[in-house]
């Protein structure tokens, strides 16, 4: 049976359309990682501070070394303990309060912010 591009299409995306979304959701997510997970060297050269936004409970669980743990709800409040001139290295449980919380930074003024998704992606 020959595949015609025009005819089966639609059927094959109504199909697989959402699979295939979301597999390449999950590619863009570990090639990006990846792609931060090479920044980190650099950026800890520079003096950028890792910064754990999960609450304090998860931080006691396992946390990076040398990082600081500022819960994301906490942030607005506690800005003021990070240095504007040096990156800062956002991290969490799965990358979704960092990105969070590297929106609020950056609305701050903060121009070197990086979201490195989970805790142990910043372990290097």
């Amino acid at each position: 049976m020959r595949f015609d591009f025009l005819t089966d299409m639609p059927q094959f995306l109504k199909d697989w359309g959402f699979f295939l979304l979301v597999a390449a959701y999950f590619i863009y997510r570990k090639l990006r990682t990846n792609a931060v997970t090479k920044q980190l060297p650099e950026l800890k050269a520079k003096g950028a501070v890792i910064v754990d936004v999960r609450s304090p409970g998860e931080y006691a669980m396992g946390s990076a070394p040398g990082s600081v743990n500022i819960p994301v709800s906490e942030l607005p409040h506690r800005v003021g303990e990070l240095d504007k001139s040096k990156p800062v290295v956002l991290c969490c449980a799965s990358g979704m309060r960092a990105g969070t919380a590297a929106a609020m930074l950056k609305a701050q003024g903060f121009t070197e912010v990086v979201n490195v998704g989970a805790w142990q992606n910043a372990v290097v």
